[in-house]
């Protein structure tokens, strides 16, 4: 197998989000690089993706498994993960990826909610499953495991109706219960369509984001719709990331800012690797900054850098190029791709307050949640719940979250804007900004921040050049310094995690000033 295509394809128009791959492509084209056991990595064609998946549909059907029944996968990241997903989408079932770092709780409660028939379940999360559930175990060897239960065989892909829903995910619940988010597999292909396809790039993207999370299943279903290779890994580290990048010779990069802020601190490796084959960056699912934008941009040289902007409930990423081929300015969004519609309601004016959606992508509700779907649907609109503007070009410009914001002796703060003006300060690498309960003024903000490698930076310097450099009623006022800011299973920043760190510092008074 080699990586990348034998020979140019032409366009596939696919019906069902789990028959993506394109007839036309040969099937003996790898399509996987599995590093799950980075010590064995496992090559797996397109052809043998089809092949599984296929089976995974017949073996459905023949369990008694009908459409519209939801089917859970419950893994780390893994060759499988993909073939399941496709074979349950085309068996006119409707796949629910997992939170395999949830607690076991957590997942019987997603499972009650979706009212599953079924999990697929690696060895490592088994015992998660409620004893409620069938399952079928992707490591089990024995006759009641996932390979010996795979009905091989010929199987013709249900062709779904308009409002068919092909999957149901998870948002990551950071404020409460996750909440279920059904889409379409119209809705999701009417998506794809948007970025237009590249079949003879011979793109090799790499996935190391959890696969129950919409951007790597976004990434795993591109690469199977363009004939590309995916190189999985099980979990992120900065280091084999980069080596992962140099030795496969990755072109394409789908990542939050974090993981980016992770990557260029790896100076020294940077320096050491081959990483001309890099194409593309695509940075979104959370907030960037200039600054990070310019040390990616440095530490790649390669590399088209984008900042992009996308949500589950809205179907995937929303913006794109200016269509009369203006620059994107660098931490801008882009501008709305064809067919979706924006609008900014609750600000001064049209061009600033919270963004609301509306394309036939966009989820139509939450699952079993009508209150909540009251409150976040204005009719076919999704309230985004995120701050923008938009520039007098058309560009829009992440701002923050209208629940993230708060009020300091009377004045509005986004914790983006007092990040973003830390960040400019030559030795700071990446900050995160909470509010703190202030018996005079409300709430106010306190930082906790990474210093970059080396540095010796000033706690009482650092608050003189926020009060300089940005408004002064949102300067830090508590700093803490920290060799690392902790995720959440989605590899953003865990701002419940750094509020929890706060709440302890400053009832120990443990700050740097």
């Amino acid at each position: 197998m080699v990586i990348g295509m034998s020979a140019p394809i032409e366009e596939h128009v696919p019906f069902n989000l789990g028959d993506l791959l394109n007839p036309s492509g040969d099937p003996a084209d790898l399509a996987v690089i599995d590093l799950h056991d980075p010590q064995a990595p496992r090559h797996v064609s397109h052809g043998d993706i089809d092949a599984q998946a296929r089976a995974v549909a017949r073996l459905l059907h023949g369990r008694g498994l009908r459409a519209g029944q939801r089917v859970g996968i419950l893994s780390g990241n893994r060759a499988e993960y993909l073939s399941i997903y496709s074979g349950i989408a085309r068996a006119g079932l409707v796949a629910v990826p997992l939170n395999n770092k949830a607690p076991a709780d957590l997942i019987g409660y997603v499972a009650e909610d979706a009212e599953l028939a079924l999990v697929f379940v690696d060895a490592q999360q088994a015992s998660k499953v409620p004893v409620s559930v069938p399952s079928i175990g992707l490591d089990d060897d024995g006759p009641q495991g996932f390979q010996a239960q795979l009905d091989h065989g010929s199987f013709d892909t249900v062709r779904p109706g308009s409002d068919d829903v092909a999957e149901v995910l998870y948002t990551s619940g950071s404020s409460g219960r996750p909440k279920g988010v059904p889409l379409t597999h119209a809705g999701q292909l009417w998506m794809a369509d948007r970025r237009g396809l590249a079949p003879d790039s011979g793109q090799v993207a790499i996935i190391a984001q959890p696969l129950f999370h919409m951007a790597g299943l976004l990434v795993g279903k591109r690469v199977l719709r363009e004939h590309g290779t995916a190189v999985i890994l099980a979990r992120f580290d900065a280091r084999e990331y980069l080596h992962v990048l140099a030795r496969y010779g990755v072109t394409h990069v789908q990542a939050v800012p974090t993981v980016l802020a992770r990557l260029v601190r790896e100076a020294d490796l940077l320096a050491s690797l081959d990483l001309s084959a890099l194409r593309v960056i695509s940075l979104g699912s959370a907030p960037m900054t200039r600054t990070l934008f310019d040390k990616v941009e440095a530490a790649f040289p390669h590399a088209k850098l984008t900042h992009g902007y996308g949500s589950t409930e809205a179907g995937g990423g929303l913006f794109g190029p200016h269509p009369a081929g203006l620059p994107t300015p660098p931490i801008s969004v882009g501008v709305p791709l064809d067919g979706i519609e924006i609008r900014l309601r609750e600000g001064p004016d049209d061009s600033y307050g919270v963004m609301q959606v509306r394309s036939p992508g966009v989820t139509r509700g939450y699952l079993n949640l009508p209150e909540r779907n009251a409150s976040a649907f204005d009719g076919d609109w999704y309230i985004t719940g995120d701050v923008m503007r938009r520039d007098s070009d058309g560009f829009y410009f992440f701002v923050g979250r209208a629940d993230d914001m708060f009020v300091c002796g009377g004045e509005n703060i986004y914790p983006g804007d007092v990040e973003k003006t830390l960040e400019k300060h030559p030795d700071v690498h990446q900050a995160c900004v909470v509010p703190l309960p202030d018996e005079d003024r409300g709430q106010i903000p306190v930082a906790f921040v990474v210093g970059v490698p080396g540095s010796t930076l000033d706690a009482k310097a650092l608050r003189q050049f926020a009060v300089d450099n940005g408004p002064v009623y949102q300067y830090p006022r508590r700093v803490a310094f920290v060799s690392e800011l902790p995720l959440a299973g989605t590899d953003k920043i865990d701002r419940q995690a750094v509020l929890r760190a706060a709440t302890e510092r400053e009832a120990a008074q443990q700050w740097a000033w």
